[in-house]
This record gives C-alpha cells, structure tokens and sequence, in this order.
C-alpha cells in the first residue's frame, strides 16, 4: 500500500505521530499559531488545520498570521519547505517547522539554510511512539 504522505514509517508500521505537545507549547507560546498545516483530527495542535484529505501543500497559508507545519518525513519534505519558504517570502506569514536535521540533503541547503535554524537538543520522542527518534531535530522558521 502506498503512503500518500510518503511519511517515513517505523518499526511500530505508523506513518502518524503527533508533535510532542510540550515542544509545541513552547513554540506556540512564541508564535501563537493559528494554522496547523500537515496534522490529522486526532494531533491537531490548533483550530485550523489541514489534513492528508486536504493536501496542506495546496492550500494557501497566506491567510494565516503564524502556521505550524511537522511535514512528512519522506520524498515530499522538500515540497513542504519550499511552500513554507515562499510562503513566508511573499507575505506577512510566519512558518515555523519541525524538521529532521537532515544537513547533508538538497532540501536542507536549498531552504533551511535561508530561514533561522534551532537545533533540538537530544532525540525527540513524537506523539504514540514507543521510543524517540533515530534522528536528530530542528526548527525552521522562515519569516
């Protein structure tokens, strides 16, 4: 069966896991989100959000003051941070993402290194995950 998110799946065989709510509290302390652009009903951090069925890549964000975004972490994560990237370059939008630190991949050079870059200390444990991460993480966040 193919995964429509191309997300990377794990040994538990999800494709789905949730933001860590405490990671997502300090951040939204910060930016106040009110779009939550890649999430399901069941992780959704705000009101506003998109799901798989809404195909966030698609949508416009413009219209949203501060969106958060934890992409896919498959074939599409460089579509997701070039969206974030040109949406905050062509309005007043703050995109804010929770990314694999992935430093070596073209999507990383080509967008992450343009946006301000928080490395996350240790390894993340993400929402209905036994164990944490077998990757290091970090917040982009373009304005």
């Amino acid at each position: 069966m193919t995964d429509p998110l191309h997300r990377t799946k794990t040994t538990s065989g999800s494709v789905e896991f949730g933001t860590p709510l405490w990671l997502f509290r300090e951040l939204n302390d910060e930016f106040k989100f009110d779009l939550d652009a890649c999430a399901t009903a069941q992780n959704k951090k705000v009101k506003n959000f998109f799901s798989i069925t809404d195909d966030g890549l698609e949508q416009d964000w413009t219209q949203y003051r501060s969106v958060f975004v934890n992409p896919p972490y498959g074939k599409t994560i460089g579509l997701w941070l070039m969206k974030a990237y040109n949406t905050a370059r062509a309005s007043d939008t703050t995109v804010v993402c929770l990314v694999p630190a992935n430093t070596d991949t073209s999507w990383w050079h080509d967008y992450c290194l343009k946006g301000e870059i928080r490395y996350i200390r240790g390894r993340l444990k993400f929402g209905g995950s036994k164990g944490r991460a077998p990757f290091p993480s970090a917040i982009v966040i373009f304005r």
